[in-house]
């Protein structure tokens, strides 16, 4: 029998979930959403409150945000409020926004494969591109991947499988030859939907989920992963 080291001794592809995974952004992401609601003449959430909010996208960040007290808001009121949203977001991407501690350690170990054979890595987020990709750039991160993709870069975001499946066309790798490494239910059902591994991090935004959808592997840093692909 393998130990649990060895059966993912033959993953070549690691994508990887952004927010609560790679990068904490959620104090910027508030700024936003509070910024929304006051364009709705509604009083800010605190950081907490908007924390549970994040993972399904920014029109559903904004839904939530907007639609706490007062229940469901009506289309025309989410696209006003997401207007606000995107407009101070984009000028706010990296105020606080940062890495997690051991992320950009580990993401050196596997650019200098010293843990294992050559690895692709990828980002797969339901951010939108327009904001995914600044914040890699700005934060030094964007060399590390070969793809970058967002909720608009497929007809539908996690936890479809249609980006992850692409990723494995694209680099001919079947699917236990891939991890989905986040911080969310959603990024273990986009695996499993995939039939990928999945790998779940305790430190992120959404992480209380995984207790009821548990992956195959759970890290409390994301410099436990390379020990546990050789």
């Amino acid at each position: 029998m393998k130990s649990p080291q060895q059966k993912f001794s033959n993953i070549r592809v690691l994508v990887f979930d952004l927010d609560g995974t790679l990068i904490d952004s959620s104090h910027d992401l508030a700024g936003a959403v509070n910024v929304a609601r006051g364009s709705m003449g509604l009083g800010p959430l605190s950081h907490a409150q908007v924390m549970t909010f994040i993972g399904n996208g920014a029109r559903e960040l904004v839904r939530r945000g907007i639609s706490f007290e007062s229940g469901a808001a009506s289309d025309a009121e989410i696209e006003r409020a997401l207007g606000y949203f995107r407009e101070h977001y984009s000028q706010h991407l990296l105020d606080q926004t940062q890495t997690y501690p051991g992320v950009r350690e580990a993401l050196d170990i596997f650019a200098s494969r010293t843990h294992g054979p050559p690895r692709t890595l990828a980002v797969l987020t339901n951010k939108p591109l327009r904001f995914t990709r600044p914040i890699l750039d700005g934060l030094g991160l964007a060399p590390y991947f070969r793809y970058i993709y967002g909720e608009d870069s497929f007809p539908a975001k996690k936890p479809d499988p249609v980006g992850l499946l692409s990723i494995l066309r694209d680099t001919r790798a079947a699917p236990r030859e891939a991890m989905l490494i986040g911080d969310s239910e959603i990024d273990v059902r986009t695996a499993r939907n995939a039939g990928a591994w999945a790998c779940g991090v305790s430190y992120g935004l959404s992480s209380e989920q995984l207790a009821a959808c548990p992956p195959d592997l759970l890290l409390d840093s994301l410099l436990e992963l390379p020990a546990q692909l050789t």
